[in-house]
C-alpha cells in the first residue's frame, strides 16, 4: 500500500472514530424505524438472545446509561471493525499473490 492509500485510510478512520465519538450526544432516545414498525405491525415480544453481546445496547455495563459507555463501546466497536477488515484485506491480498506464484 502506497502512503497516499495509508492516509487515505488513517483518514477515513479518524472520520469513524469522531462519528463514534459523536453518536451517544446526538443519537435518538426513541426506537428506530425498523424496530418501531416491527413492533407495531408483527406484535412480537422482545425474546432473550442466544448469545449475550458483550457491549449490550451499546453500553458499558459497569458505566451504565452514561453517554460515556456509549462512546466507549462505538468507538471500540469501530476498532474491531477496522481490525477485521484490515485483517480480511491482508488475507485476500496474500492468496492473490499465492495464486500469481502459482
Amino acid at each position: 500500500m502506497n502512503d497516499k492509500d495509508k492516509k487515505f485510510v488513517m483518514g477515513g478512520l479518524i472520520v469513524a472514530i469522531i462519528i463514534a465519538i459523536l453518536a451517544p450526544f446526538l443519537a435518538s432516545a426513541n426506537p428506530d424505524g425498523l424496530e418501531s414498525a416491527a413492533e407495531k405491525v408483527l406484535l412480537v415480544e422482545e425474546v432473550e438472545p442466544m448469545f449475550e453481546a458483550p457491549l449490550p445496547d451499546y453500553l458499558v455495563p459497569a458505566l451504565g446509561e452514561s453517554p460515556l459507555g456509549g462512546v466507549i463501546s462505538i468507538v471500540l466497536g469501530t476498532i474491531i471493525a477496522f481490525l477485521a477488515m484490515v485483517g480480511l484485506a491482508t488475507t485476500a491480498r496474500w492468496f492473490k499473490s499465492e495464486s500469481n506464484g502459482n
